[in-house]
C-alpha cells in the first residue's frame, strides 16, 4: 500500500556531512554499453542539498518502442566515486521526489556504510526533474477551509465527486499521453536503466514505503540483476490500491488513539486531558469549533483533519501537532494556520495520482465508492472518506490501466524487510504478505508505528539489522523483533 501522502522528509534530517565528490565528475561506462555519467550541478529549484551531484539519462517513454521518443531521468549522487557499490534509494511516494533524497541517507549511514557506498537517488519518470507530468490548475479546485470529509448529504457528496472528476480532467488535458507511461512497472524498468548507466551489474537498493513497491517490482522484473535490497514500509503486495486504502483507514484510527495516549501522558505540557478518552473529547471540541468558525478564516475542521493525518507517520510530529492544539485553544491560531497553508499546498500532487491510478484497475462506478466508504467510516470514521476524496480522481483517470506486475517469483532473491508493527500508511499485514511473496526473505519488525525504520527512527536495533546485511549482504538467520524507538518528550 502506498501512503497517500508526503511519508518521509528525508531533506529535513540535519547535520547533513558532506560528499567524497569534488566538482564534476564521470562515472564509468557499463559493461552493456551504457552512455557514462557526468555529474555536475544539480538544477536550481529542485532543492538538493549542498554537497549532492545530479546527472541525466535517457529512457523510452515506451518499453515496447524502446528506439520510439525518449524521456529525461534526472539522478543524484553522494559520496565517493570510487566506492565499492552504490545504494540506489527511493524516498516513497510515488510521486515524491528523489534527488533531494541521496544527501540525508548518505550523511546517516555509519562511516562503515558510506565508506563502502556511494548513494544514488533519482526523480522517477514524471516527477520533479524527470520529465514532470501536471494537472495544470487543479489545485484551485479545492478551496479552504474546505468541506467536511465525511458529506453531509448527497448533494455535498456529489460536489465533492465533481471534483474529483475536475481534478482527473485537468490531469489529462495538461499531461497528455505521457499519463499512460506513468506505472510502476515502468519506473522498474527505468532503474535497471540507472544501473547499467552506473556500470554495476546488480542494483543495490533501499525503498521506503512506496518504494518497497517499486523495489518489489524491480526484483520481479529482474531478478538476475537484483543485489542487495531493503524494503522499509512495506506496501501490501496482494492488493489492489484501492482495497489497500479501506485496510489503511482502521490502521490511521488505531494510530490517533495511540496520539491521543501520549498527549494525555503528557498533559504538563499541552492540557488537552489526562486520559485518552479526554483528549479524543477536547480534540472533538476544538474541531466542532473550527468548522463554525475557521481558524483565521482558512484552518477549518477538515484542514485540522489533514494536519492529524499528516503526522500520524512519526511521532517526531506529535509534539507539533501538540503545541498547534494547545496554542490554538489558549488563543494563538498561527502555527495551526501556518501549517494548514504548508498542507493546503500540496492538496493534488500530479505523480502521485499517475502512477496510483494507472497501477491499479478502479472502480468506474461511483456507487462502489460510495457503498464501500460508508461501510468503512463505522469502522473508521476520521479518515475512510479523506482517503476515498485523495483518490477518487482514479474513478475518472482518463489514462489506461498499466499491466499488472505480480509480486514476487522463485527466481527473486531473497531481500530484508523492515517495518514498525502499528505503521498507517502501510499496515503489517502487507509485510506479512511480501514476506510470503518474496520467499526466503526476512521480516524485522519494531515495536510502535513510526513509518520508515532505517537511518531516520533512531531505531539503533533497526539501524543494525539494515547495517550489518548492506556491509555483508547477509540476511538475519530468521524474522525478528526490535523495540520501539521511545516516544518523543514535549
Amino acid at each position: 500500500m502506498t501512503s497517500k501522502r508526503r511519508l518521509l522528509t528525508l531533506s529535513a534530517v540535519t547535520a547533513l556531512g558532506l560528499t567524497g565528490l569534488s566538482g564534476p565528475v564521470t562515472a564509468t561506462a557499463s559493461p552493456q554499453g551504457a552512455t557514462a555519467l557526468t555529474w555536475g550541478t544539480c538544477p536550481a529549484r529542485s532543492q538538493a542539498p549542498r554537497g549532492t551531484y545530479c546527472s541525466t539519462i535517457k529512457v523510452p517513454l515506451d518499453y515496447t518502442k524502446p528506439t520510439g521518443r525518449q524521456i529525461t531521468l534526472t539522478l543524484s549522487m553522494v559520496g565517493s566515486r570510487d566506492a565499492e557499490r552504490t545504494l540506489v534509494v527511493n524516498p516513497g511516494g510515488p510521486g515524491q521526489s528523489g534527488i533531494e533524497a541521496a544527501q540525508p541517507v548518505w550523511a546517516a549511514m555509519p562511516p562503515e556504510v558510506s565508506a563502502k557506498y556511494s548513494v544514488v537517488s533519482f526523480d522517477p519518470r514524471g516527477v520533479g526533474e524527470s520529465s514532470p507530468v501536471s494537472c495544470g490548475d487543479a489545485g484551485k479546485l479545492i478551496k479552504h477551509p474546505a468541506p467536511d470529509y465525511t458529506p453531509a448529504d448527497a448533494k455535498a457528496e456529489q460536489a465533492r465527486v465533481a471534483i474529483a472528476r475536475g481534478v482527473a480532467e485537468r490531469c489529462a488535458t495538461a499531461s497528455g499521453t505521457l499519463l499512460n507511461s506513468i506505472s510502476t512497472a515502468n519506473a522498474a524498468r527505468d532503474m535497471d536503466r540507472v544501473r547499467a548507466a552506473l556500470g554495476r551489474s546488480k542494483l543495490d537498493y533501499l525503498g521506503y514505503s512506496y518504494g518497497s513497491k517499486l523495489g518489489a517490482t524491480y526484483a520481479t522484473l529482474f531478478p538476475s540483476h537484483t543485489g542487495r535490497m531493503i524494503l522499509d514500509g512495506v506496501v501490501d503486495p496482494d492488493v489492489t490500491e484501492y482495497a489497500a486504502t479501506y485496510e489503511q483507514d482502521p490502521a490511521l484510527e488505531q494510530r490517533t488513539r495511540q496520539f491521543f495516549a501520549w498527549a494525555a501522558r503528557n498533559d504538563h505540557a499541552y492540557h488537552l486531558g489526562t486520559t485518552e478518552a479526554e483528549v479524543s473529547a477536547t480534540w472533538t471540541a476544538v474541531r466542532t469549533k473550527l468548522r463554525t468558525a475557521p481558524a483565521s478564516g482558512q484552518a477549518g475542521a477538515t484542514e485540522l483533519d489533514d494536519l492529524l493525518a499528516s503526522s500520524l507517520y512519526t511521532d517526531l510530529s506529535w509534539p507539533d501537532l501538540a503545541s498547534m492544539v494547545a496554542d490554538y485553544r489558549k488563543g494563538d491560531p498561527s502555527s495551526l494556520v501556518g501549517a494548514s497553508k504548508q498542507l493546503a499546498a500540496g492538496a493534488v500532487n500530479p505523480a502521485q495520482l499517475a502512477y496510483n491510478c494507472v497501477d491499479d484497475s478502479w472502480p468506474r462506478n461511483w456507487k462502489t465508492w460510495h457503498d464501500d466508504t460508508t461501510a468503512a467510516a463505522k469502522k473508521a470514521p476520521l479518515f475512510a472518506w479523506m482517503y476515498t476524496w485523495i483518490s477518487a480522481p482514479c474513478a475518472f483517470w482518463k489514462a489506461s490501466t498499466a499491466a499488472p506486475v505480480k509480486i514476487g517469483s522463485v527466481k527473486v532473491p531473497p531481500v530484508l524487510l523492515l517495518q514498525s508493527h502499528d505503521d498507517p500508511a502501510t499496515p503489517l499485514v502487507g509485510a506479512q504478505r511480501m514476506r510470503q511473496a518474496l520467499s526466503g526473505s526476512r521480516l524485522v519488525v519494531a515495536g510502535g508505528g513510526n513509518h520508515g525504520q532505517y537511518l531516520f527512527d533512531g531505531n539503533a536495533c533497526m539501524d543494525g539489522y539494515g547495517n550489518r546485511y548492506l556491509l555483508t549482504g547477509k540476511l538475519p538467520p530468521a524474522d525478528a523483533t526490535c523495540k520501539g524507538s521511545p516516544s518523543p518528550t514535549p
